[in-house]
């Protein structure tokens, strides 16, 4: 699989995403219906527990499927996507997403106070919460000879898939944008939480369950705080930029 390839992949498979979360997003920020917000809030949370429990159930060591998937990603491991892989990785790693997180908050302060305060929550809150399923988890990573990258944590979940689809989605969702502009920002958000977990698998240091479970993760997160900052009735009220 070359460089573009993979590029394409995480693309593609952000699309899958990107139509749910907005229908969430217009919703809860929009001023459109509760109940319709309501129910695509209680099937995308639905659906990111059941993803999430089933990958830290099912998956690791002696999963076949997991064995099975991150063989056919890595079948093609050369050189330049080694290189691609490196790269696509630091995007979700925690020395390029804390200051991203922190100008992303910067900017909210002076447009979105509010905002401001949820997004710190939500993407650092959600960092600490990462850790801790670590912890408890306690899921082996794959054997250390299929490493490319040193790694020192558990396997589940993936913390560079969980915390890029925490800090992306939630700049996507909370930065004001014009309407017709927030599919773009959700599709790039996304794509860059796909392409950063799918990385530690290319890299050998995760199972392909520990991406998808830090992706539902993420997901379900950034629900959460979403859902329960507009449920308060002092949020705030802003119409959307046309």
């Amino acid at each position: 699989m070359a460089g573009g390839d993979n590029q394409r992949f995480g693309v593609a498979q952000s699309r899958r995403f990107a139509d749910a979360v907005l229908h969430f997003a217009r919703n809860h920020f929009y001023d459109l219906p509760m109940s319709n917000a309501y129910h695509r809030f209680t099937i995308i949370v639905s659906l990111a527990v059941l993803a999430w429990l089933a990958m830290m159930l099912l998956g690791g060591t002696g999963s076949a499927l997991d064995a099975q998937l991150a063989d056919w990603l890595r079948e093609d491991r050369g050189t330049p996507l080694a290189r691609n892989a490196i790269v696509f990785t630091q995007v979700g790693s925690g020395l390029f997403l804390v200051p991203v997180a922190l100008l992303a908050a910067l900017y909210l302060f002076f447009v979105r106070k509010r905002r401001a305060a949820l997004f710190l929550v939500t993407v650092f809150v959600g960092r600490f919460l990462v850790e801790l399923q670590k912890i408890v988890v306690a899921r082996p990573r794959p054997d250390a000879p299929l490493h490319l990258v040193t790694v020192d944590t558990s396997a589940f979940p993936s913390g560079h898939a969980a915390n890029a689809m925490i800090t992306y989605l939630a700049i996507a969702l909370l930065l004001p944008v014009r309407q017709r502009n927030r599919a773009i920002a959700v599709g790039i958000a996304l794509a860059l939480a796909i392409q950063a977990g799918a990385s530690r698998v290319i890299l050998g240091v995760h199972w392909p369950s520990d991406v998808i479970g830090g992706w539902a993760f993420g997901l379900l997160w950034v629900s959460l705080c979403l859902h329960l900052a507009s449920s308060r009735p002092e949020a705030e009220e802003s119409p959307p930029t046309r």
